[in-house]
């Protein structure tokens, strides 16, 4: 009895071990292995999917050049790769048709301030990343309306983009308050946008960032308000393509290289000179002069450097694109958890 319990302990201990073996070589393999790498290395640059034009998020500027929020997180992820934030194409989508461009195999990953929910988590086949914006759904008025509260705008119409949750999250207001605010349905958010300022609706309604961005292209900006309801939370981020879990965190790992580069106080006037002088071993870690970070994304361990040496940290973006030289919104929600925001970089080490 005692031997064939040995032996069977044997047995379970010998397949152990070539399952450890075996589980081993595949998370070797793995730690560098993503097809959708290879492919971008291949082709030598990265596809990211914007938006087609809405200050703050995505848009091009009097020259031409992609700017934003969003753009940065596509640079971002383009000088982790190669070391140079301009090996991108920029592939404007429209709400409609966003998720079907990645799905595809059109884009490289998107990130279009498109908001993470449970229903495409679960039914597009894509993986929800991380926030990169926290907001809420709100709504923009003429001031000619003397309305001070959403319920207010029963008989109203709002301008809105197809293809997102914004219709449902009216009617859900709509049905729990007894109220009819009518809507009135665009592709694009410059046709909404003219469409509002043109008197054929009544209001625009968006995620916050979007709001601000359509009372920023208004002939007339001061003509509108924002009422102070959020009709719902909107955390926004980037989507990558189910199966491929390594590109995944590349993408994921380059925006949380701009958090901790400002949890560090590293920026892109400075980056330099603290990796030229720098004793703390987090540092040291973090822009790739000890320890070995970027190998298991099959990247170089100077990867967060690179990111932040082209784009700054993520304080930097938001300003440059939101705040003061932006769009002029506080961070709120978008400050670090130390200064009471959301925005939280995993641990590095």
């Amino acid at each position: 009895m005692i031997r064939h319990v040995a032996k069977g302990f044997s047995r379970v201990a010998a397949l152990a071990g070539v399952f450890g073996l075996a589980s081993g070589a595949a998370l070797a393999q793995g730690e560098v292995k993503s097809p959708t790498l290879d492919a971008v290395k291949k082709r030598g640059e990265v596809i990211c999917g914007v938006d087609t034009g809405i200050p703050g998020y995505a848009y091009q500027d009097s020259a031409g050049k992609w700017q934003g929020l969003d753009v940065s997180l596509c640079r971002a992820v383009a000088a982790a790769i190669f070391g140079d934030p301009e090996k991108v194409k920029y592939i404007g989508t429209t709400s409609k048709v966003r998720f079907s461009v990645l799905q595809s195999g059109e884009i490289d990953f998107l990130v279009r301030d498109s908001e993470l929910t449970l229903t495409r988590d679960s039914a597009l086949g894509l993986v929800e990343i991380t926030p990169n914006f926290y907001t809420g759904q709100t709504i923009m008025v003429r001031k000619s309306l003397n309305v001070a509260h959403a319920k207010e705008l029963n008989g109203a119409t709002i301008c809105l983009l197809t293809g997102t949750t914004l219709e449902t999250n009216i009617a859900d207001f709509n049905r729990a308050n007894n109220i009819k605010i009518g809507t009135l349905l665009f592709e694009r958010p410059e046709e909404a946008f003219a469409a509002a300022e043109a008197g054929r609706c009544d209001g625009y309604t968006d995620d916050g960032g979007s709001v601000a961005a359509a009372r920023s292209a208004m002939k007339k900006p001061d003509d509108w308000v924002f009422l102070p309801e959020t009709l719902s939370r909107q955390p926004l981020g980037p989507h990558t393509r189910q199966g491929d879990d390594r590109w995944t965190d590349i993408v994921k790992w380059s925006h949380f290289a701009m958090l901790e580069a400002e949890e560090l106080g590293i920026t892109k006037a400075n980056v330099d000179e603290i990796k030229k002088s720098s004793t703390d071993p987090q540092v040291r870690k973090f822009l790739g002069l000890e320890g070995d970070l970027g190998k298991g994304l099959g990247l170089t361990n100077d990867f967060a450097y690179n990111i932040v040496k082209a784009e700054g940290n993520y304080g930097e973006v938001y300003e440059a694109t939101f705040g003061s030289k932006g769009l002029g919104l506080p961070r709120g929600l978008n400050n670090l958890y130390r200064n009471g925001g959301l925005m939280y970089p995993y641990s590095w080490y």
